[in-house]
């Protein structure tokens, strides 16, 4: 078998969980031997045997495993104009995400939910990250798995059994490694400076994760940390095993995916130096993007194919950016840095 090496521009890619279910996908095609995304570039390395095909030919087979996904493969990088003609969206996106702050801010002065102060999170916060998590790119891994692994079981008639047993090990296992990372918290007593540099790490990570769901800055892809590749694969490679208790297994391997946003409350799970706490604090997590991961279970349902997914996705990137400053400002506030800006 000939094996020829080509290089492609993909379109689309956020953060690590792009790069792992672009990978994951474009492995499946016929011919293809191995596949090696770059989320700083944005291409994607592919090399196998594909007979006489024209490079043209081979780039739209390609976008036609990964395009119902939200990406789009091509020969050349994509135009400047694109992501030009796309700053428009700001215009409804800031109006929609300036209101939606002003509420949540609203309700937290009622006392309903502490939403952005990072030295006190709420099982409510954490609970609003998981449904904004649940609505981003940075679960597009899990959606992905989701959707494979509906598929497949449908095939053999069973369509509900495999859904409950998923999203039960998801939320009992967040519940668990949740407690597990809190508990290991409290080893290590957290000094106040300590727990500053934490929260404030924190809000660098959620600030990143904003400005990469605005799509206008591709520099900032690479400043976003992710969980080692190799852990992340093999969580992934999990959905492959054929067994019964398979969806179970995916349903636990998803706390290992390289979410940002999960990463963010993981590093708050260790702050809080209790099982208890850790493990209630990544179960309302988990809750709060059940939603949205239930509804993907029993449709085909993709906010990225949706035409006003660019407004969408820019409006959750400006809501995350707010909140992200506020936790940094109130941080610095915290260790007397800086004077209270914001009386929350």
């Amino acid at each position: 078998m000939t094996k020829d090496k080509y290089i492609f521009y993909i379109n689309g890619m956020h953060c690590g969980a792009c790069v792992l279910l672009t990978e994951s996908k474009l492995k499946e095609a016929s011919g293809v031997v191995s596949v090696k995304s770059d989320l700083k570039t944005q291409t994607v390395e592919i090399v196998g045997d594909f007979g006489n095909k024209s490079t043209e030919e081979i780039a739209k087979e390609l976008s036609k495993i990964i395009e119902k996904d939200g990406y789009t493969i091509a020969l050349e990088k994509f135009l400047n104009k694109t992501t030009k003609n796309k700053w428009s969206n700001f215009k409804i996106a800031i109006p929609i995400a300036v209101i939606f702050v002003a509420v949540f801010v609203l309700i937290q002065k009622m006392g309903i939910v502490n939403l952005v102060d990072t030295s006190n999170v709420s099982y409510g916060t954490t609970f609003m990250v998981g449904i904004v998590a649940s609505l981003s790119t940075c679960m597009a891994v899990v959606g992905g798995l989701l959707l494979s692994m509906s598929a497949t079981f449908a095939k053999d008639g069973d369509k509900t059994k495999p859904q409950i047993l998923f999203h039960f090990g998801r939320i009992v296992s967040f519940f668990v490694f949740g407690g597990i990372i809190g508990a290991i918290g409290s080893v290590f007593t957290l000094s106040v400076f300590s727990t500053f540099i934490l929260s404030f790490f924190i809000g660098i990570i959620m600030l990143i994760l904003g400005i990469n769901l605005l799509g206008v800055f591709g520099w900032t892809k690479k400043l976003q940390p992710s969980m080692p590749k190799f852990l992340s694969k093999h969580a992934l490679g999990v959905s492959k095993i054929n067994h019964t208790l398979t969806p179970l297994l995916v349903g636990v391997a998803t706390f290992f995916l390289p979410c940002g946003f999960t990463q963010s409350m993981q590093l708050y799970t260790l702050s809080t130096g209790n099982f208890l706490n850790g493990a209630l604090t990544m179960f309302f997590f988990a809750l709060g993007t059940f939603p949205v991961l239930a509804l993907i279970s029993f449709s085909s349902f993709s906010i990225k194919n949706n035409s006003k997914s660019d407004i969408f996705f820019k409006t959750v990137g400006l809501v995350v950016i707010i909140f992200a400053l506020f936790n940094l400002i109130n941080s610095l506030a915290v260790i007397g840095i800086i004077s209270p800006i914001f009386n929350f």
